[in-house]
């Protein structure tokens, strides 16, 4: 069974990677983000870490709010899976629209952090 210390951590490292794609601090989430992290979009596209922070450097990915609407943890051990539903406001590649997504987190805790390993959008 998990710690409950361990849950809100992981929360907390959900919700300032939120925090982080709002301010659009790339730095933030350079520091959230394991090296190896990819980011499996609506599309089907898995998209590595260097090159979906460029994009968003590059006002591709632009986030103005993030609803969360749920989200649920599970740890075992020092890895977690973050299931959670978000309404996010975002402006992708000149196209606004308030996304309905359901994101899958996989976190790994390295040297006392939670980093997100991969996630992956789909809609609800």
């Amino acid at each position: 069974m998990a710690d409950e210390q361990d849950v809100d951590e992981v929360v907390r490292a959900f919700h300032a990677h939120g925090r982080a794609l709002i301010e659009g601090d790339t730095d933030a989430l350079e520091d959230l983000l394991d090296e190896g992290f990819t980011l499996a979009h609506m599309s089907g596209y898995v998209q590595p870490k260097q090159e979906w922070l460029a994009q968003m450097r590059a006002g591709q990915f632009d986030y103005h709010s993030v609803d969360e609407k749920s989200v649920d943890v599970e740890v075992r051990g020092d890895a977690a899976r973050l299931a959670g539903r978000t309404i996010t406001d975002a402006t992708v590649y000149g196209m606004r629209a308030p996304w309905h997504l359901q994101l899958a987190f996989d976190y790994a805790r390295v040297d006392g952090q939670w980093l997100a390993l991969r996630a992956v959008g789909t809609s609800w």
